[in-house]
């Protein structure tokens, strides 16, 4: 089995691992952080169509539903104009961890939450996706991170819940109902990033939250009508809507699980610390928050983390049941 940082070019011709951008790692933090800019509006975008208890508009499980039932339609269409070969048999697990975990769990708890709680306060929760991921991802892959990463990883997710505290003003940490939805969310994240990076390894990544977005549709379809808004909703709403049904539930999705399988899901994940920055960002046009030099100062320390994390070593333990490579498909 050859090495995935390299490449024959003849039979039986050793070659050097590709470094710099050609790296495998490289190209897989690259599409990680397109994946994670792209998830960076969902947040925003989210509390800009459900509304808040005040002002309700779209309700958390249609906001959910209904965004995995158009990426789940669209999903079925691209699958068939491609002739995608069904999953194996040996997929369907993972897979339906996978929609559990990004289709059903993430979505709705968060679609839940972010009616009574602001983004901000959102962030300091989400903000432990990184290292919760990481977490999943070492299980599953039998990887061993080094104590310099676990520790950039740490101090990344810290300066991230410090950023979002700081941004809070009183309310700080105060504990709220709507947290517990929270951090349920983040491991139904981490649980589905894991073992849809998984997946990865062995199919398009594309095909991954496809396949994932399709087994779903026959719960996602009928409590998406079921859920359908009875009052008129702005433009806004319904564009947050097809925002997060298009990109955040299906696009990023493509980027973000080749970045998985490239660079590994133990060092990756790690490009999540950026993301409640970029939400902060984002949410200046969308909801009027103002930008400042201390949420500028905090996105460049927590890149720097990332940064330094890659460069740690992540050591790869024994492969689990290991078949011959003409087994393997």
């Amino acid at each position: 089995m050859t090495h995935p940082a390299t490449s024959p070019s003849a039979p039986g011709a050793p070659t050097a691992p590709a470094t710099g951008w050609q790296s495998p790692e490289t190209r897989g933090l690259l599409w990680g952080l397109l994946g994670v800019t792209i998830f960076a509006f969902t947040l925003p975008m989210t509390r800009l169509a459900v509304g808040t208890p005040e002002a309700p508009q779209m309700s958390g499980v249609f906001m959910a539903m209904g965004r995995a039932a158009i990426a789940g339609v669209l999903s079925a269409l691209l699958l068939w104009a491609r002739r995608a070969p069904w999953p194996r048999p040996e997929d369907w697990r993972p897979l339906v961890f996978t929609a559990l975990g990004v289709v059903f769990g993430f979505p709705l708890l968060t679609s839940l939450a972010m009616r009574h709680v602001g983004a901000v306060h959102a962030s300091v929760i989400i903000g432990m996706l990184p290292l919760a991921t990481a977490g999943v991802g070492a299980l599953l892959h039998r990887q061993r991170p080094s104590p310099r990463f676990w520790l950039c990883a740490l101090l990344g997710t810290a300066m991230v819940v410090a950023f979002a505290v700081l941004r809070s003003g009183s309310a700080g940490l105060s504990l709220h109902p709507a947290d517990l939805l929270l951090f349920a969310a983040v491991l139904c994240a981490a649980v589905g990033y894991g073992y849809g990076a998984r997946l990865s390894q062995r199919m398009p990544s594309g095909s991954v939250i496809c396949w994932a977005l399709v087994i779903s549709l026959p719960a996602t379809l009928p409590l998406g009508a079921w859920s359908w808004p009875t009052a008129p909703m702005p433009a806004s709403a319904w564009g947050a809507l097809a925002y997060v049904s298009v990109f955040s539930m299906w696009l990023g999705f493509f980027a973000w699980y080749r970045g998985l399988a490239l660079g590994g899901t133990v060092r990756v994940s790690q490009v999540q610390l950026v993301q409640p920055f970029l939400g902060m960002l984002f949410s200046v046009p969308l909801l009027g928050e103002s930008l400042d030099a201390v949420s500028l100062g905090f996105g460049i320390a927590v890149m720097a983390t990332v940064v330094v994390g890659r460069r740690a070593p992540v050591r790869q333990g024994p492969a689990r049941n290991p078949q011959p490579a003409a087994m393997r498909g």
